[in-house]
């Protein structure tokens, strides 16, 4: 039907208020950058992956209260992978789709760090994940608001922190001989972490390439590294294992 000269729906005719609307929510609507997807996908594997790491090391916890503690922070986890999910599923992304390029480079991480007691799982869901929360907080400093208000939510502490500290803390007063031993465990952590990161910047080149605009430049992006060491060496301190 071909619209008269006065019609308001015509184009260039309509109430500036429809048009403020439509664009609010095609801005709203718009995919996020490739970047930012990898983002989404890198954390929301890693959220999946320690959601099933926590589930299975609560079964090996020494107490009732240690395994109940565990089970929480699991489920936390899982929490956390809802909401990026759903993040995605409202930009009409599959988060399986954005998962499946990290799904090697975090399976590789964990396989090389597998725990071999329930100590050496609190450290690693202590010192590891911190290391990963880290990473994410600062690439979310240069993202969109949207993004960066979910990146920083689930990135909240799911209590693991304290207790882990308290629990590890405890075994080495009453065994110092563990300390020693934890110490070298969290060392290995760092190391196995950062040679994953870069190989995970390397493969993804919008994911460098973001991390790149936001650092500045590779110098950056080195100064960037040396701070999540820093923070690595703090959460040692905090288990008494510097």
């Amino acid at each position: 039907m071909m619209r008269s000269q006065g019609d308001p729906t015509a184009d260039g005719d309509r109430p500036e208020q429809v048009q403020d609307e439509e664009l609010r929510s095609a801005v709203a609507t718009a995919p996020p950058e490739p970047g930012v997807i990898d983002l989404i996908g890198v954390l929301a594997y890693g959220e999946l992956s320690a959601f099933d790491r926590m589930a299975a090391d609560a079964r090996y916890a020494p107490t009732l209260a240690g395994r109940v503690a565990l089970a929480q922070m699991a489920a936390a986890e899982m929490g956390h992978f809802q909401a990026l999910a759903g993040y995605l599923r409202g930009h009409r992304i599959a988060v399986e789709d954005v998962m499946l390029p990290f799904s090697r480079p975090f399976d590789a991480f964990h396989d090389s760090t597998a725990p071999h007691s329930w100590l050496e799982s609190l450290v690693k869901a202590h010192v590891g994940d911190g290391l990963a929360a880290d990473f994410y907080r600062e690439i979310a400093e240069w993202l969109d608001p949207e993004s960066r208000a979910l990146v920083f939510g689930v990135l909240g502490d799911t209590g693991h922190s304290a207790f882990a500290v308290r629990e590890v803390r405890r075994a080495c007063q009453q065994d110092p001989r563990l300390t020693g031993a934890l110490a070298l465990w969290g060392r290995r952590l760092l190391g196995e972490a950062l040679t994953q990161a870069q190989y995970v910047i390397a493969e993804r080149e919008s994911l460098a390439d973001l991390i790149i605009a936001g650092s500045g430049d590779l110098t950056g992006i080195a100064a960037l590294f040396r701070r999540l060491q820093m923070g690595h060496g703090e959460r040692m301190k905090s288990l008494g294992l510097a």
